[in-house]
């Protein structure tokens, strides 16, 4: 029971630092402009989220990719903007997952090619649905959103490395500095 109120506790903190992070990174203009397409934001909402996984798991993650995307539709209204943080976020952790656990020269690697892979090839799906869509002036054809592939995979990659290697590292400071926090999230 205990670990369990651990585990809620440490979410909701966690979920509590991402609409931090999303409010305030948009209200102070801190948002990094992706340089070959400024539209793009990069931001460090992710980092909480990546903790939340390596603390207590999947549910955790999931919960606080969702907390991130209720933020984002509460502070805009937008719809496919919160839907495109969440999903990349969400599929992010999803790939990470099956490797977290796993120690070794393989588990760690492999928990960030597999996140990085599955968020790039998320993204590439869903906005091949979405953009001609809702944003046909821009990407009227399919070959437009395709042609789009290779620099929305660039930011992917870099969105999702600020996102894992932010939460590896305030997760291995936490792991060295509070003996109860483990380095899995094996319970």
């Amino acid at each position: 029971m205990e670990r369990r109120t651990t585990t809620i506790m440490g979410t909701a903190v966690l979920g509590a630092l991402v609409l931090v992070f999303d409010y305030t990174l948009k209200f102070s203009g801190w948002k990094i402009p992706f340089p070959w397409f400024p539209t793009l934001k990069l931001d460090f909402t992710g980092i909480p989220i990546v903790l939340s996984l390596f603390m207590y798991g999947l549910p955790s993650g999931t919960t606080t990719s969702s907390i991130a995307f209720l933020a984002i539709l509460l502070r805009s209204g937008d719809l496919i903007g919160a839907s495109m943080k969440a999903i990349a976020e969400f599929s992010t952790v999803l790939g990470m997952a099956p490797f977290i656990n796993k120690t070794g020269r393989i588990g760690k690697p492999m928990s960030i090619a597999l996140g990085l892979v599955l968020r790039v090839v998320a993204m590439s799906l869903f906005n091949l649905v979405v953009l001609p869509i809702f944003y046909s002036a821009y990407y009227p054809t399919f070959l437009a959103v395709v042609l789009f592939f290779p620099l929305l995979g660039a930011f992917n990659i870099i969105a999702g490395s600020i996102s894992i290697f932010g939460g590896f590292l305030i997760h291995e400071a936490l792991v060295k500095r509070i003996p109860s926090i483990t380095r899995t999230t094996k319970k």
